[in-house]
């Protein structure tokens, strides 16, 4: 999400800087050179942001073997194979961004998932070291922690004078309802470190005679954050251009966009040129490439934010806790505004009050954030308004977008999230100018009320969290080895899935610690095979896996005869299965697994099995 525009400084031919509108006179964005904070405020800062996030998270720091998170095991799950994953494709020579190892015989198409591959490299050391879990719960708490520490930092350095006016900002930015939920799982969209160190480099191309190097740094920082978060990068794209663009056509400051626009071009051309070139491979992927698809396949309506979502309280705060939460959110991941009612009226009165207070210049400034906001809200809700959980049937523009490529693969309600910032923003600002002039001591008092009621009910609690069955003996002793061929089909009982995600966590651990590698058919991903050329959760279902998945819920067998026998032999032919396998737990996400009727299924189905440390092993080739 952009900030305000500020001064820049930096070599110019006549050794001047170029006027800035209203900079002499603006008290709502102090010039802030030669004012920064020093390495103790820093430090408290980043104490603080750590200190939070891990009481956030500090559920799964109590067991790392077998805590998961309880609202999204199965994204936990993704995300720990591929922090497994990434490392071990570029130590053997397979690629990052395809993986055949899952979806046996097509493989899974990675530049269309979320494949954190800069992330996965960066923290090697520790997956390697620790396992797959480890490293997912420290980059999760490091998300957090490094979100509000990058707020903080940009806004201490470009925009405010005051360390608390910075922190405050840092701190909702950072630890926004919506980041905080999708915490729930997700490890690109706490990546939010990433937004406030694009929004500015783009900031910075307005640099004179710094074009070249600005657009180089500036398109690196894309090829990251396509890695990272690539939803999240195009929703900052969109972000900027608004932003830009309502504060260029602002009358007070028109001159001044015409003298950076040159720069600004030349910086982007080469930020195009740069990005282009370390993402060609990621883009034809993306674009062209093998189980590639067209749109998620998510309902639009479903994931749209409720009107009344953006006043309400999201589950995992304080004000949750005590039972002010709702269900209007799709899922408890996706509680994208939920800014609470408090906020919400905190923001409009610190923006009115930052308006009247400043000149044309800055108020081009607020204006563009208003825009912006307000553009990020509407098209949140989606193409029907939505009120307290019902579709009115009134439409809105984010219904001319459905279809339109990039948009067609976001989810509208996390457009949602790109509202925060904004409000850290003017909360910083108006907090920078409260310390700047204060006012009587009655009026502090009522500003000091006044944010306490807005941001304590937002304090972030810490997730919930639940037991996982721990990764079975047979594969942490490596004994799979003795059974399974190197890069051979194991074929696990039931098949990795959202609600069965298990062997998913096996392959992560084998690949994690070296051990070798087994492939596996199925898995929890994102493929071709929906309706009308969507993606869709895992492969297209063959005979097997639903047989399997009615078994494992139902725990009733049904009566096994030649045509199932036939239908399971026809698909583990299809896999090239060396070997199948059941382990003794069997862990399910939507509903428990019936371990014991998927025995006598598969007995049924293969035959009487062999015990090898703590699972059920068939090999239906009799090898």
């Amino acid at each position: 999400m952009p900030i305000a525009p500020t001064p820049v400084t930096g070599p110019k031919p006549d050794d001047t800087e170029r006027p800035t509108a209203g900079r002499a006179t603006d008290q709502t964005a102090p010039d802030t050179a030669g004012r920064r904070p020093g390495p103790r405020a820093d430090l408290i800062f980043a104490a603080v942001a750590i200190g939070l996030a891990a009481f956030v998270t500090s559920g799964l720091w109590t067991d790392l073997g077998q805590r998961s998170l309880k609202a999204s095991t199965s994204d936990q799950t993704f995300f720990e194979w591929l922090l497994a994953y990434g490392p071990y494709a570029l130590t053997h020579g397979q690629d990052p961004l395809f993986a055949d190892l899952l979806n046996v015989p097509y493989g899974v198409n990675l530049g269309m998932n979320t494949s954190i591959t800069v992330i996965a490299i960066v923290f090697a050391p520790v997956t390697w070291l620790f396992g797959p879990t480890a490293a997912y719960v420290t980059v999760l708490t490091a998300n957090l922690a490094g979100s509000a520490f990058a707020w903080y930092w940009v806004l201490s350095r470009h925009l405010v004078r005051s360390p608390l006016a910075a922190a405050v900002g840092g701190l909702l930015a950072g630890f926004a309802p919506g980041l905080v939920s999708h915490a729930n799982g997700h490890l690109n969209w706490t990546a939010g470190w990433l937004v406030p160190v694009i929004v500015w480099q783009v900031l910075r191309l307005r640099q004179p005679g710094r074009w070249l190097r600005n657009g180089i740094v500036l398109g690196v920082l894309v090829a990251a954050g396509f890695s990272i978060a690539a939803e999240g990068l195009f929703f900052t794209a969109i972000a900027c251009g608004i932003f830009l663009g309502t504060w260029a056509l602002s009358r007070a400051v028109r001159a001044e966009a015409r003298a950076a626009l040159p720069d600004l071009l030349r910086g982007l051309a080469v930020t195009a040129v740069t990005a282009l070139v370390l993402l060609a491979y990621p883009l034809w992927l993306h674009f062209a490439g093998p189980q590639r698809f067209h749109g998620t396949g998510y309902d639009a309506i479903i994931h749209a934010e409720d009107l009344a979502g953006y006043a309400a309280y999201p589950i995992r705060s304080l004000a949750g806790v005590l039972g002010l939460d709702t269900e209007l959110a799709a899922n408890p991941t996706e509680e994208n505004s939920f800014l609470g009612a408090g906020l919400l009226i905190l923001a409009v009165v610190c923006f009115v009050t930052l308006w009247r207070r400043a000149d044309p210049g800055r108020r081009a400034t607020l204006r563009a954030l208003a825009v912006t906001a307000g553009v990020f809200t509407v098209l949140s809700l989606g193409p029907k308004l939505k009120i307290m959980g019902t579709v009115t049937g009134i439409p809105l523009p984010y219904a001319l977008l459905d279809d339109v490529p990039l948009f067609d693969a976001a989810l509208p309600s996390r457009l949602a999230l790109a509202v925060a910032p904004v409000f850290a923003v003017l909360l910083a600002l108006t907090v920078d100018r409260l310390r700047d002039a204060p006012p009587s001591r009655a009026a502090t008092g009522a500003w000091v009320a006044g944010f306490a009621a807005a941001l304590l009910p937002l304090t972030p609690m810490p997730l919930l969290t639940i037991d996982r069955d721990p990764v079975p003996t047979f594969v942490t002793s490596g004994a799979w080895r003795d059974h399974v061929s190197p890069g051979g089909v194991l074929v696990p009982v039931p098949l990795p899935l959202d609600i069965t995600p298990d062997a998913q966590r096996w392959q992560a651990y084998a690949l994690a610690h070296r051990q070798g590698e087994f492939k596996l058919p199925s898995g929890y991903f994102l493929g071709p095979g929906g309706p009308d050329g969507r993606g869709r959760i895992g492969p297209v279902p063959r005979f097997t896996d639903g047989l399997l998945l009615e078994v494992a819920r139902s725990g009733e067998v049904p009566p096994i005869g030649d045509t199932e026998r036939a239908g399971v032999r026809a698909d583990l032919d299809y896999w090239d299965a060396e070997v199948v396998v059941l382990a003794d737990h069997v862990f399910g996400t939507a509903w428990p697994v019936r371990q014991e009727a998927l025995l006598e299924l598969m007995t049924e189905l293969l035959g009487p099995p062999e015990r090898v440390e703590d699972v059920w092993l068939w090999k239906p080739n009799g090898n």
